[in-house]
């Protein structure tokens, strides 16, 4: 029987001890009386973790020399002038493995062997959160399985490539659609198969408690270096707006970390529109969502006209989930975060626009954070960061099949 646990759980969200948000609407851990003690156990050695120097120093040592942290926070001359204000991206393109995913994909690697763990599985959509925890795997000796659906095999094969390279076993899912949603419930299925030898290395901010909280800890430092960085660049003490694109939410969760509690500040969240929120055909789970449980926690979820959950599509496989975490879902419930949505057109132009202007061809998912400024007004001397989650090498095939409508 497992015992009471002595740790004092320190939250720097506001999350209670069950994994509940803000009012308590959101959150939770609902998961199979079989996993029940693993995700204890992890709970546990998570904060455990956190409040141990040796291990924060080794991570945030990794982070500057392996990672190559901090990324820079730069100032978009002719993307400016084109929207006639101040346009900062903050290049998490440029961080080794070419996204944000290595950040969180660090920590939680070290993690798994500080609890013995030798066996890591993960899911992955676009690839990148693969690539960086066959990256890590690597890096720290460990054993690595990726699930991947079918259908984002095909349309992200470079990095199918690349994770094979480094030593991971990439299953293909071939249930459901064949995308991110169908990966994470092999993953999960898998973990309940073998909970004991396996720590699941999630890369988004979703599933059941400590998940989301750990993941946005673990990506707060993009937030942490932007509100040290706007300061010496803009003389502002503060950005106006923080913008970023939500699947599940990790990269989101990480640039919005630090401004939560800083109501200057507006958080600005660009989710997957598909073909139209007038369709059947998207991902815009925090627009036309409702409550439901989705892989361990209560958040929103698209429901297609039977009450189920929808099967979810957009151009990105990293955006194409039918859910967002549980900060997410509160975060857009209470009003203090902005939710837009933008169409496969919208980001494909955003795209074009982006690499003609600056020279920088961003990931399909940052492109819908790219296109957000379309959709917004800004006054000359505002201060707006973009957070650039991952670089476009990985969608340069679907980027030369659409026309540049930009």
């Amino acid at each position: 029987m497992k015992t009471e646990s002595t740790i004092t759980h320190k939250h720097r969200l506001p999350v209670n001890d069950e994994g509940f948000y803000g009012d308590g609407r959101f959150g939770g851990s609902f998961v199979p009386s079989g996993l029940r003690g693993n995700i204890d156990e992890l709970a546990d050695a998570y904060y455990e973790a956190v409040a141990d120097d040796d291990f924060m120093e080794e991570y945030r040592r990794l982070l500057r020399d392996y990672v190559g942290r901090p990324t820079p926070l730069y100032r978009a001359e002719r993307l400016s002038r084109h929207y006639g204000t101040n346009i900062y991206l903050k290049r998490e393109d440029l961080n080794h493995t070419g996204a944000h995913k290595i950040n969180n994909a660090i920590a939680m690697g070290l993690l798994a062997r500080r609890m013995g763990k030798r066996r890591v599985i993960a899911e992955t959509g676009a690839g990148q959160h693969g690539v960086a925890t066959a990256t890590v795997c690597a890096l720290l000796g460990l054993e690595c399985t990726v699930f991947m659906g079918e259908t984002d095999i095909e349309r992200q094969r470079p990095n199918v490539e690349r994770m094979r390279m480094l030593g991971a076993e990439v299953v293909g899912v071939k249930s459901g659609t064949g995308t991110l949603t169908d990966a994470v419930n092999e993953a999960l299925a898998e973990w309940c198969r073998n909970p004991s030898e396996t720590f699941y290395l999630i890369g988004s901010a979703v599933g059941p408690h400590p998940y989301p909280e750990m993941v946005a800890e673990f990506q707060s430092v993009i937030s942490e270096e932007i509100k040290a960085q706007v300061p010496v660049l803009t003389g502002k003490a503060f950005p106006d707006y923080v913008i970023a694109c939500v699947g599940g939410g990790s990269n989101a969760a990480g640039a919005f970390f630090n401004f939560i509690d800083e109501g200057a500040v507006r958080l600005v969240a660009v989710e997957a529109a598909g073909h139209g929120v007038d369709t059947y055909e998207n991902a815009a789970t925090m627009t036309l969502g409702s409550e439901a449980v989705l892989h361990g926690s209560r958040t929103l979820v698209i429901k297609d006209g039977e009450g189920e959950i929808a099967e979810p599509y957009s151009i990105s496989a990293g955006l194409d989930y039918p859910g967002v975490g549980p900060l997410h879902a509160w975060l857009a419930a209470s009003g203090r975060v902005t939710v837009l949505a933008a169409t496969d057109d919208e980001a494909v132009a955003a795209a074009h626009r982006l690499t003609r202007l600056e020279g920088i061809i961003p990931a399909l998912e940052s492109s819908h954070a790219i296109a957000a400024l379309e959709k917004m007004h800004f006054y000359p001397d505002d201060v707006v960061v973009v957070n650039l989650s991952g670089r476009g090498d990985k969608d340069l095939e679907t980027y030369l099949s659409c026309p540049d409508i930009s």
